[in-house]
């Protein structure tokens, strides 16, 4: 398994992301240090997480995976150098409104510094657009976290191609510092958020990208194939949306290359995801043992390129 470049940050990865989402929600402290342990014995070394997860939790906040991971970083001070830690902010966890003003980044960093215990997050990202503050400004609040060692890198999430383009362009035009990273939404069903403009633009500007949501909330696991079996988790009210001819079809082609490769769909659909070009990383949660344990496969598993062209035709084959 070898480690790939995060973009132009500086930082290099393993071609697979613990995803933080799960802190705190499916995922109570003592099993995320089991997971967090078992992932960087592994050979891993980067967690994604953000400042609102797990708000969307009754009884939440905000800010309970960043305080897991402090605590989990705080008892393994051996691994804080290894790790490479993504952070994310910009929804106001006081209003709930998208906020990227640079009054409200600078206290969202602090906070999130306080709750990963760590003097220094590798890689921040703007979360969600927010129209009403002008990028420069949100880039001049990054610049000076960066000069006071607060942040390394930064980049973006949910944005498209044409709003990156303008903030690199400001980026370069003001001499302030340039996004390295993106966060689309991608996976094998979803593909509208890494389309062709955006997926050229993040190889000519060698930004790197790590897909969230890389299982489509699990429906890509193949756990998913009627209404019936929505209440198999706490995420499965999230899969409805998949159930479609389409959504069939693209779950049987997974079962159809895992058989032939003795792997479960969730790996080869991670697999994919790793193998699609301009691609750094996919994010992946897990709440077992077991099912990091076939993540941690997934990362291994080499797709020929029959089956990898198998999967992309069906995937791109209609709407419904």
């Amino acid at each position: 398994m070898q480690n790939r470049p995060l973009g132009t940050s500086g930082f290099s990865i393993a071609p697979l992301v613990f995803g933080g989402n799960v802190f705190g929600w499916t995922l109570d402290r003592e099993r995320a240090f089991v997971l967090l342990d078992r992932f960087f014995e592994a050979g891993f070394n980067c967690i994604d997480t953000a400042d609102v997860y797990c708000a969307w939790v009754e009884g939440k906040r905000g800010g309970e995976s960043e305080t897991i991971i402090g605590d989990w970083l705080a008892a393994r001070p051996d691994h804080r150098e290894q790790a490479v830690i993504i952070s994310k902010g910009g929804v106001n966890l006081e209003t709930g409104r998208m906020d990227l003003s640079a009054e409200y980044i600078t206290r969202a960093v602090e906070a999130s510094l306080k709750r990963l215990q760590v003097e220094r997050i590798d890689l921040y990202l703007s979360h969600w657009p927010d129209p009403t503050t002008p990028v420069e400004e949100t880039l001049r609040a990054y610049e000076k976290l960066i000069e006071q060692g607060k942040i390394a890198a930064i980049g973006s999430s949910n944005i498209d191609a044409g709003q990156i383009r303008e903030a690199l362009d400001v980026s370069d035009r003001e001499g302030l510092p340039r996004y390295a990273l993106h966060q689309p939404e991608f996976n094998l069903h979803d593909r509208a958020g890494f389309g062709p403009e955006l997926q050229q633009l993040c190889l000519d500007e060698r930004l790197g990208v790590v897909s969230y949501y890389s299982l489509a909330s699990g429906f890509l696991t193949g756990k998913y194939r009627s209404e019936a079996d929505l209440s198999k988790s706490p995420r499965g009210k999230d899969v409805a949306k998949y159930l479609t001819p389409r959504g069939m079809r693209i779950l049987d082609a997974l079962e159809e290359v895992a058989a032939e490769l003795d792997a479960k769909p969730a790996e080869v659909a991670l697999a994919w995801v790793i193998a699609y070009p301009g691609m750094t990383a996919p994010v992946a949660s897990a709440s077992t043992l077991e099912q990091l344990e076939s993540l941690i496969r997934a990362a291994s598993l080499k797709l020929p390129l029959d089956a990898f062209e198998r999967l992309d035709q069906t995937s791109r084959h209609g709407r419904e």
